[in-house]
């Protein structure tokens, strides 16, 4: 039951082409930002929207198959956990992200294939 204290699991699209990048270990790292909609009626009974926008990184074989095989508007599930780290920006003030480290994912459409 411990791996399921910090799950996330996700179903969006991209929003922007995945970025891939090797470390001089030969490790690789891929990133990208996935949106995921919530649909919902307002007071007058129109149909509205909400769209989250996470940020997505992965390691290693991952990051490898995910740059190969996902794009722009690519719609994914994700499954992974929820990690926070900081870092100080250029005028030094500290800064905080939260991602989604991804351990496998699945593409919809014609070229589904689980990793």
């Amino acid at each position: 039951m411990s791996s399921v204290r910090n799950s996330v699991q996700l179903i969006g699209h991209l929003g922007k082409d995945v970025e891939v990048k090797t470390f001089d270990t030969g490790k690789s790292k891929s990133s990208f930002s996935l949106a995921t909609n919530e649909y919902y009626k307002n007071n007058k009974g129109e149909k509205e929207t909400q769209t989250q926008w996470h940020n997505v990184i992965a390691w290693g074989k991952v990051a490898e198959n995910m740059n190969s095989m996902l794009a722009k508007g690519s719609e994914v599930l994700i499954n992974g956990k929820l990690t926070t780290r900081s870092y100080t920006d250029k005028e030094g003030k500290e800064k905080w992200i939260t991602e989604v480290v991804a351990s496998d994912f699945m593409v919809f459409g014609k070229k589904a294939a689980p990793f």
